[in-house]
């Protein structure tokens, strides 16, 4: 059993032993085409904590991956972070140092070409009683190649250091098909509700994801809490918005996405964020109120962002970003979504949602306010991030959370993660 201590100690200890001399939020103007998209705020704001402090600067909290991908913390209690690589393999920290032997070895079914690989890791809400564990990689054994699977992996006990390779068992619970290298989206989240959503980007075939009868370019969501014997092993919610269509793919909860690259859902309320990779016009975040009932189609490709991409384009048809920003080769290209901030450290900070550039390693901050809406700016320029790669800037992969609602990323070149600090 590891000690119960949450990564926002990590982060504490990152900073006692780094340069003491705190700085102030960079905010060098946008200038660059930043658009607030329809503003359709939560009203939460961003405030209310204990203090108004902001993070300052970054700070290395561990390095020595191989490609990660996405960072999770099981909400068991222990404090520990799970960091996916693109290769296979699931690694753990715990107080801070890596542990030598991968958590979960998956590259045996792994292909990892290209963009496909393993993308996202997701815990059960009960994990701490039922260890149950969801992933989702390219199949190695796909035919043709490029179809990918979420799968569920039983960790028995839910507190063991890894999960034994010899009794390791797979249960694949939904394939996507599509032979693509690229655009897959992937990532888990279960959501307020209990149920599994799951991003899935459009596989290189941006037709498909004005359809109704394929899985791609869509939010899929499942309820996988159902009897071992059930095949498939997951139920269709039943208010899922297209379950009485019979020209629509009932696990669909929304659609018209291009290569949704990180979703998470903000806890206190409930609202889904979505962030977009675009083609070549805007990079775009999407609000999904709690309230929702689904079915929302984001526009593409006949949308990209708030730019007419494939005219004629009724924009009554579709759900439009809530923020965008446009494409450019210094300030960004390719939209990595993170979370809204809802730990105790930055009190300036809550409320606010954290993403970056996965191209130009650039940090962002979106807020709200009644009279603006959302609006976003830089919180970090590039050169903040102390990478560990040869390549001029961190390639900012994705955020993670911890137990305490702290922040996280990763550096997918320099193989690091990272933290934020006073």
């Amino acid at each position: 059993m590891t000690t119960r201590r949450t990564l926002r100690t990590l982060a504490i200890c990152a900073l006692a032993i780094a340069v003491a001399a705190c700085q102030g939020i960079d905010d060098p103007g946008n200038g660059n085409g930043i658009g607030n998209g329809n503003g359709n705020g939560n009203g939460n704001g961003n405030g209310g904590g204990p203090n108004d402090l902001v993070p300052g600067r970054v700070v290395m909290l561990v390095d020595g991956f191989d490609q990660p991908v996405d960072l999770a913390a099981a909400g068991d209690g222990s404090g520990r972070l799970f960091v996916a690589q693109q290769g296979g393999t699931v690694r753990v920290v715990v107080d801070g140092a890596l542990q030598d032997t991968p958590y979960l070895d998956l590259t045996g079914r792994t292909d990892s070409l290209g963009e496909r690989g393993l993308f996202a890791i997701a815990f059960h809400p009960d994990f701490a009683e039922n260890g149950r564990l969801f992933v989702h990689f390219t199949d190695e054994a796909a035919n043709p190649p490029g179809h990918s699977v979420i799968a569920e992996v039983t960790v028995s006990p839910p507190d063991a250091s890894t999960v034994d390779a010899s009794t390791l068992a797979l249960r694949d619970i939904i394939t996507i098909e599509g032979p693509s290298a690229f655009h897959h989206g992937g990532q888990l989240a279960f959501g307020p509700d209990g149920y599994l959503y799951i991003a899935v980007g459009d596989r290189g075939d941006p037709i498909a994801s004005q359809s109704l009868e394929t899985l791609t370019g869509t939010i899929l969501r499942l309820d996988v809490d159902v009897d071992v014997d059930v095949d498939p092993p997951y139920v269709v919610p039943s208010d899922n918005p297209f379950v009485d269509d019979p020209a629509a793919l009932d696990e669909i909860w929304a659609y018209g996405l291009r290569n949704p690259w990180r979703i998470s859902f903000d806890v206190p309320t409930g609202d889904l964020w979505i962030s977009d990779v675009g083609e070549e016009d805007a990079e775009e975040i999407n609000l999904q109120r709690a309230d929702s009932p689904g079915g929302e189609n984001y526009g593409w490709p006949v949308m990209e962002g708030e730019v007419c991409h494939e005219p004629p384009c009724d924009t009554e048809e579709f759900t439009l970003p809530t923020l965008t920003y446009a494409w450019s080769p210094d300030f960004g290209r390719s939209i990595t979504g993170g979370y809204v901030y809802r730990g105790s450290t930055f009190g300036g900070l809550v409320g606010a949602y954290v993403f970056g550039d996965f191209i130009t390693g650039r940090i962002f901050v979106a807020e709200h306010d009644d009279t603006d809406g959302w609006t976003m700016r830089t919180m970090f320029e590039p050169d903040a991030v102390p990478t560990a790669s040869t390549q001029p800037n961190a390639f900012i992969v994705t955020f993670g959370r911890d137990e305490a609602g702290e922040l996280f990323f990763a550096d997918r070149a320099g193989g690091a993660v990272y933290g934020f600090a006073e």
